[in-house]
């Protein structure tokens, strides 16, 4: 068993278009410059207003980085009963990098090579309406190329399938330093690489203990060692730097994905929030009030400065 994340960098498997002689249509860009996307936000559900994030990338890697991109959603339908496109919301999407990359402010889109930025484009307050299949329409003015148009096809189900804001966070006893008889890396994969475990402040309270103490908490789910998008590592780091500034305002916790990743054991508390239907997703994080209830989570990426927000409107711990 794998588990399934948004994989930033991917193969676009793009056909030139050919006229009915078999010709290469000469209007046509070339594979390589022609845009793909593929919907980095997960469980996505009715009635609620969501974030969502989409990536932009080309068959040779290159992807669209910085400013902002028009989202435009329509309905198609059920697999059961496929409709014609009904349009739906339109957004405004933001670039947010992943951390430790540039965040190109004050440029416009541009294309970039996974060296140079990697991101992805988020809209927030995104409110579907009804479940089934959608296709958000993504559009961007992108430096040296002129507007950039694609699509790309995404579930969104009646009900979130995994802890959503306004539910109980689950009381988990998630592992910590202080665990006894389990291997080290199970605590925070990044032991793997020089025997120590990172981050120490992260790995000293569970979610459980948390909400016996009435103590807001923000937990992030991700394997840093091992994770498919190649998004755990940074935004580990960012929640890490975040427990530095805002240590007064939260209990800061990581919980690493797998307790042992040869043989595809996931950790129990990483299985009771993220593991549902056979797969599990990651990175994700969760901010916890301190009535216990989860007040927002963000999947794949976030922007240091929403979160932040979010910690400096709680009150201090006492």
């Amino acid at each position: 068993m794998r588990s399934r994340s948004w994989v930033f960098i991917v193969l676009a498997l793009v056909a030139s278009a050919c006229t009915s002689g078999g010709s290469p249509d000469p209007t046509t860009p070339p594979p390589s410059q022609q845009p793909a996307a593929e919907v980095a936000s997960l469980d996505l559900y009715v009635g609620a207003p969501l974030r969502v994030g989409v990536g932009v990338f080309f068959a040779n890697n290159d992807t669209v980085s910085f400013g902002t991109a028009h989202f435009a959603f329509a309905f198609t339908g059920t697999a059961a009963a496929p409709t014609k496109p009904k349009a739906g919301p339109e957004a405004t999407a933001t670039y947010v990098p992943v951390p430790g990359t540039p965040t190109g402010t004050g440029q416009g889109p541009a294309v970039t090579a996974p060296s140079q930025a990697r991101g992805i484009y988020v809209a927030e307050n995104v409110t579907f309406d009804r479940a089934g299949f959608w296709t958000v329409t993504i559009t961007a003015d992108v430096k040296g190329r002129g507007p950039l148009t694609t699509v790309t096809t995404f579930p969104v189900a009646e009900q979130p399938a995994l802890p959503a804001p306004g539910q109980p966070a689950l009381p988990t006893k998630n592992l910590t330093i202080y665990s006894k008889g389990v291997p080290k890396a199970a605590i925070d994969s990044q032991y793997t690489n020089d025997g120590v475990i990172p981050d120490p402040e992260l790995h000293e309270t569970t979610i459980a203990q948390a909400l016996k103490r009435h103590e807001p908490a923000l937990v992030v789910f991700s394997t840093p060692v091992y994770c498919i998008s190649r998004f755990c590592g940074p935004v580990t780091d960012l929640v890490d730097a975040l427990s530095k500034r805002y240590g007064d305002r939260a209990v800061f916790i990581h919980i690493e994905i797998y307790r042992d990743f040869q043989q595809q054991v996931i950790n129990q508390a990483a299985a009771d929030w993220l593991y549902r239907n056979g797969e599990l997703t990651e990175p994700w994080l969760y901010l916890i009030g301190a009535d216990g209830r989860i007040l927002d989570r963000w999947s794949s990426l976030w922007p240091r400065a929403e979160v932040a927000a979010e910690l400096e409107q709680l009150p201090p711990l006492k």
